[in-house]
């Protein structure tokens, strides 16, 4: 069993707030692989399902950011897990918007519900860290976090999301490439030679249908008879 721990305020006030993206990561899992209701539990909100073959928790503390690490040791003891069973998803200042990194261990770099989670189960847990950028200066990071996605960010923000729930499966079986492979084909899926993003192949003609033309053809018209009542005569009897 895992936990998928997605790290943000509860209640309505914050619910589009940058610091939030953990919460909408889970919520777009959740969604899109059906797993059950979200209900009251280890201080928070959880939801139960399978990814593969694997069984996961996912959590949404309801502790604050600041005391994340309540919620997920909470969970963690209760299931007898270690700390390699946890995946924190945490908005990202130094990435930028739309980037998703996975990362394993290491410091908390100042991020309040990363040094709550450190506190209490250590820093041997994995991250996906979700790039939302920076907004220049230190002083202006707390409002920044706080504040609410723009509606420029929504295209951005619902491929990022969408990408994370198409590797889901992946993340939980550990393979980490195949899943930012995922994302990435949301965020920056391929393009054509000519910088255009490519379009599905067109589908092949059921029987009985006509063939459908090419984008951007025209119907050929047939050319004019031009020829003289004599002559169309005379190539009669050809």
């Amino acid at each position: 069993m895992q936990i998928f721990v997605g790290l943000g305020n509860p209640g309505g006030k914050y619910a589009r707030n940058r610091h939030n993206i953990g919460f909408m990561a889970l919520d777009r899992i959740a969604e899109d692989h059906g797993f059950g209701p979200w209900r009251a539990r280890f201080q928070g909100e959880v939801s139960e399902g399978r990814l593969g073959g694997d069984k996961v928790l996912l959590l949404k503390p309801g502790t604050f950011m600041n005391l994340s690490g309540q919620a997920v040791g909470e969970a963690m003891r209760f299931f007898k897990l270690e700390p390699a069973d946890v995946t924190v998803f945490h908005d990202e200042l130094d990435l930028a918007p739309g980037k998703c990194r996975v990362k394993s261990g290491g410091g908390h770099a100042g991020h309040n519900g990363l040094r709550s989670i450190h506190a209490h189960i250590g820093e041997a847990y994995d991250r996906v860290r979700l790039g939302i950028g920076h907004p220049g200066r230190k002083d202006l990071v707390a409002a920044y976090v706080l504040h609410d996605f723009h509606k420029a960010d929504e295209d951005w923000l619902d491929d990022l999301l969408r990408g994370i729930s198409d590797g889901a499966d992946a993340l939980a079986r550990g393979d980490t490439g195949k899943f930012q492979n995922a994302v990435a084909l949301r965020v920056n899926p391929p393009r054509s030679s000519g910088g255009k993003q490519e379009k599905p192949a067109p589908q092949a003609a059921k029987p009985g249908q006509a063939k459908p033309k090419a984008e951007g053809a025209q119907e050929r018209m047939p050319r004019p008879d031009d020829r003289s009542p004599l002559q169309k005569l005379a190539d009669k009897f050809r």
